[in-house]
């Protein structure tokens, strides 16, 4: 009898190549559209409404950052802040047409272009057009020296750099990948609680993430509470019971409070024009 175990590991099972190549698709939601290459892959031209900013995005967590401050700069009466919002259906390819990437080569949404002054200024990434948008309209950012600027920086750039292990971790094992694998799962989720945890440790102490007053609420706050507040909230990978969000309090009212925001419901709903 072999002393060989009968239940075989993925390692069992797989064994890396000298050299990869995409000679199958990998599996999964998006197993379709995904490619090793970047381009378009076809001509379409992008609509332009009249508006001075022209956004092309989905409501996803990055989608919904920058319809946030859009939306928040509505609600103070920003007029020059008046947007049009075109849908890019990233399950149907849209984000590889050739009028999306002249201005995002890198095929993914949000992209804006703002045409407000002068030769059109094409953004993409959802935090640099958070940071444009929140400078050039001297709103939701804090001065450009001193300790609010730096935390409210600080928090920016730890959702850029955490949100992917979230995202494109956590998220696409446990609810996209063609099947449930225990040590990815069980990797990405260590650190989804991890990061949960941080925020809810900082929130003991803060109403918003840079402070306790009104004027606090920043785009820290609406960058954070796109992946955060909404998987708190039980809005993501129906994942709410699975991550235990309710036992993270301080994070719970934070991400509530948010919510409550007119221009935050708005900017959740928000309706976007097909590009068709």
């Amino acid at each position: 009898m072999s002393n060989e175990p009968t239940n075989s590991t993925q390692n069992d099972k797989y064994v890396p190549p000298k050299v990869w190549v995409q000679d199958k698709e990998s599996g999964g939601k998006f197993a379709s559209i995904n490619s090793p290459t970047s381009g378009a892959r076809y001509d379409k031209e992008l609509p332009v409404g009249d508006a001075p900013l022209q956004l092309y995005s989905l409501n996803t967590p990055n989608g919904v950052k920058v319809n946030i401050l859009l939306e928040e700069l509505a609600e103070i009466g920003i007029s020059d802040a008046a947007y049009d919002a075109y849908k890019i259906d990233i399950s149907q390819g849209e984000q590889f047409g050739s009028g999306f990437v002249a201005i995002n080569p890198n095929s993914k949404i949000p992209a804006l272009v703002d045409h407000s002054a002068g030769e059109p200024i094409a953004l993409f990434e959802s935090g640099a057009i958070l940071m444009y948008l929140a400078e050039k309209f001297d709103k939701f950012l804090p001065l450009a020296t001193g300790k609010a600027r730096a935390d409210c920086l600080s928090w920016i750039m730890w959702q850029m750099g955490s949100a992917p292990f979230l995202g494109g971790g956590f998220g696409h094992f446990y609810a996209y990948a063609p099947e449930p694998l225990e040590y990815p799962i069980n990797r990405y989720t260590m650190e989804t609680k991890r990061q949960l945890d941080v925020l809810d440790t900082h929130l003991k102490d803060h109403t918003y993430l840079c402070g306790n007053d009104e004027s606090d609420y920043n785009i820290a706050d609406m960058i954070v509470w796109s992946w955060y507040g909404q998987l708190a909230l039980g809005k993501l990978y129906d994942a709410a019971e699975f991550l235990q969000v309710e036992d993270y309090k301080h994070l719970q009212r934070w991400a509530k409070r948010i919510a409550e925001r007119p221009a935050v419901k708005r900017a959740v709903e928000l309706e976007l024009k097909p590009i068709n």
